[in-house]
């Protein structure tokens, strides 16, 4: 499984991803799920995965290989003009990677099937966040749907509609989202750490922070242990129930 998080906020955007895969719990492993591209000063672009392995790395690697190969005449995410050109793009290799993979058409429990996240800015335009489904189609994250949560979702969604505020900092909407992957890993074993995050600045057009969180990272320890404490106290400050 996965847990992945794209937040759109007024000074930019903010991903993170676990890293944990899992073919029961006897088999499991680390690989990355966010990628970046970028050409600093006219475009950055991040893309987060959840689903099928080796799906979401053939489309990675479709992607990376087609700056590569212009005599192809591939469509590059290092070219397109607009983010929404970059989605599309993103939408329809992932559509023919899914049906390369079987004979009998998709379906919507399809083990190929994968979703994913894409974020970003092109210079001249405003940063973009998107939600792109295993058919292809996609939709944009607007000020009443401002973040997308794509794999084991359910854990750590209350954290985020109860406390996003789209002019928070960079650093309080890091501490918001170690806050919701701590409550995921707690309550679901197929996500895990490593996490890796990565924070777009608005008008920047580069990657302003990157870190992959270890699981003894001081921070995140510190976050954890102080979030079951607070909710601790907060549980001892309501009003007393009586029988």
């Amino acid at each position: 499984m996965t847990y992945c998080v794209g937040l759109r906020l007024n000074k930019g955007l903010v991903f993170m991803s676990d890293t944990r895969t899992n073919a029961g719990v006897d088999n499991i492993s680390v690989f990355r799920k966010m990628y970046t591209w970028s050409t600093p000063g006219e475009r950055v672009i991040t893309l987060m995965t959840a689903g099928n392995l080796a799906t979401t790395q053939a489309i990675v690697s479709l992607l990376e290989e087609r700056p590569k190969a212009p005599a192809e005449r591939n469509p590059s995410i290092l070219e397109v003009p607009s983010m929404f050109q970059v989605a599309r793009l993103v939408g329809d290799t992932l559509k023919q990677e899914i049906s390369s993979s079987h004979t009998s058409g998709q379906k919507a429990d399809d083990a190929f099937n994968a979703t994913i996240i894409l974020g970003g800015q092109i210079k001249g335009s405003d940063p973009k966040l998107f939600m792109i489904y295993p058919e292809g189609n996609f939709i944009e994250a607007s000020d009443e749907t401002p973040f997308f949560q794509i794999g084991e979702t359910k854990y750590g969604r209350p954290i985020l509609v109860r406390a996003y505020d789209p002019d928070m900092s960079f650093e309080d909407a890091v501490k918001l989202l170690i806050v919701s992957f701590d409550s995921t890993i707690k309550a679901n074993l197929s996500v895990g750490l490593p996490l890796d995050l990565a924070v777009h600045e608005s008008d920047a057009c580069k990657t302003l922070y990157e870190k992959r969180i270890e699981a003894d990272d001081a921070y995140f320890q510190l976050v954890s242990t102080g979030w079951g404490e607070a909710l601790k106290n907060a549980i001892q400050s309501l009003p007393k129930y009586t029988l």
